[in-house]
């Protein structure tokens, strides 16, 4: 199985790495220290600081898994000096300069078969940093910046095919019941079909979507973090089977862990 190709260039997501990492370094700045055990909502296990450690972390993993080829045993997870921005910053730089150097067309290992090349690296570190931006700003208090449609766009489409299509079986979890559920947001549509044994997500035509059990739709920031568990049901509009819904959602929840 291949892959669909993200819905923006790649260079575009290597742009958003980038800005949405200023993003974190700004709030996390400006917030630290008073707000390092503020919650974040919808995450009550996350606070701000576990954020900032998490972002740093996954930055630094994905470097050397795209700079050796394979994924490292060992990388510093968090600061050895207590600097949090700081280590955020070098994390995001040292990431950037490595994701540059490789063409993403070019082959490298991931932890996703149905794509085995550099361009995967730099979508999942562009959701990855663009989901924990929203943490860390909404965990300080202040006003969350908005997704770029086109962004939000493609994050609903990598959740669907690689965490709910691909991760979910990978943990060895399927549903009990079968159903199938469509997200609707801006001009795309897509299928989330669970079953027993299986996951799948697909693309999908408007007619398509309307013959699913139920319809997760709204602008494309909200369907997309409510996809991520950070924004609650009534920030998008839900009809049809509520039940299939809410089973799309309790599945999602450890796919995205």
């Amino acid at each position: 199985m291949t892959a669909p190709r993200s819905l923006i260039d790649y260079g575009r997501l290597l742009d958003v790495i980038g800005i949405e990492g200023e993003l974190i370094l700004d709030t996390a700045d400006s917030a630290l220290p008073d707000a390092a055990q503020a919650e974040v909502p919808g995450c009550p296990d996350l606070t701000l600081e576990k954020t900032l450690r998490h972002v740093g972390s996954v930055h630094r993993v994905a470097r050397l898994w795209v700079r050796d080829g394979h994924r490292p045993e060992h990388w510093q997870r968090s600061p050895s000096d207590g600097d949090l921005v700081g280590f955020v910053r070098i994390g995001l730089a040292e990431l950037l300069a490595e994701l540059r150097l490789h063409d993403p067309a070019q082959p490298c290992d991931t932890w996703w078969p149905a794509d085995r090349t550099h361009g995967f690296w730099r979508r999942r570190m562009a959701h990855e940093t663009t989901v924990h931006r929203v943490d860390v700003q909404a965990a300080a208090g202040g006003p969350v910046n908005p997704i770029d449609p086109d962004v939000a766009l493609d994050g609903i489409d990598e959740l669907l095919f690689l965490w709910f299509g691909h991760r979910l079986g990978e943990l060895r979890m399927s549903s009990p019941r079968q159903g199938a559920v469509a997200l609707s947001a801006a001009h795309r549509r897509w299928l989330a079909i669970f079953e027993r044994g299986r996951s799948i997500a697909r693309r999908v035509s408007q007619a398509e979507a309307r013959s699913a059990d139920a319809m997760v739709s709204g602008d494309p920031m909200a369907v997309y973090l409510w996809s991520w568990g950070r924004l609650p049901d009534q920030s998008v509009q839900i009809s049809g089977d509520q039940e299939a819904v809410a089973h799309l959602w309790t599945l999602l929840r450890p796919a995205t862990q």
